[in-house]
């Protein structure tokens, strides 16, 4: 029976991350935000294509997806926060993997966050104040982004998490790596774009 709910947990998860709020957002604006700027359905590049009341819109959105699926997480297995990660990874799977847009998505940082603040708020500000810091001094928002979720694993071992909970930061930190691939070779050659909030500003990170 618990295998089950776990089996219906990861399904919800990766449908609630499926329902992807970059694209939703955009279609609102009567464009794909995946054939624009960037082209990585996430909320920098709906920051950098559509504005700042797009990028909110798909901030909240994004938020909210974390909370619901870590949220019924936490409901549908009382115990500890196997549950709610279950359903959180899953959800940032489907978010990266839409099964409702032909599994082309985002790179999953925002509702990584989400996720990690129902889960553990700890490593969540602890990533997120990394992350500012290297944004800040840098303004590459890929590598913000990769060494705050790199950063997972270690400090889910720091806070004496379960192997499980280490093993899923770890999945979760190779993920984002993954992902980032094109942005490595980018920050390896130079060619990287920084950080702009100009509506119409093309390329750089996802």
């Amino acid at each position: 029976m618990t295998v089950f709910l776990y089996i219906i947990l990861a399904i919800s998860g990766y449908l609630i991350g499926s329902m992807n709020s970059a694209i939703l957002v955009s279609k609102l604006y009567k464009k794909d935000i995946r054939g624009e700027g960037s082209k990585n359905a996430g909320l920098t590049n709906t920051l950098r294509v559509l504005g700042t009341r797009a990028a909110v819109m798909v901030l909240i959105a994004d938020i909210l997806k974390g909370v619901i699926a870590t949220g019924l997480g936490y409901i549908v297995i009382k115990n500890g926060l196997s549950g709610a990660i279950c359903a959180g990874i899953f959800t940032i799977v489907g978010h990266i993997f839409p099964v409702f847009f032909n599994f082309k998505g985002g790179k999953g940082i925002l509702i990584s966050l989400s996720v990690l603040l129902m889960t553990d708020w700890r490593i969540a500000l602890t990533g997120l104040g990394v992350f500012i810091v290297i944004v800040v001094l840098t303004r590459f928002v890929s590598l913000g982004s990769m060494i705050a979720v790199f950063l997972a694993p270690f400090l889910a071992w720091v806070f004496n998490h379960d192997i499980y909970f280490i093993l899923a930061m770890a999945f979760l930190a190779a993920l984002t790596i993954f992902m980032h691939r094109k942005n490595i070779k980018r920050l390896l050659s130079g060619t990287e774009n920084k950080l702009s909030f100009k509506k119409k500003d093309k390329g750089g990170e996802k």
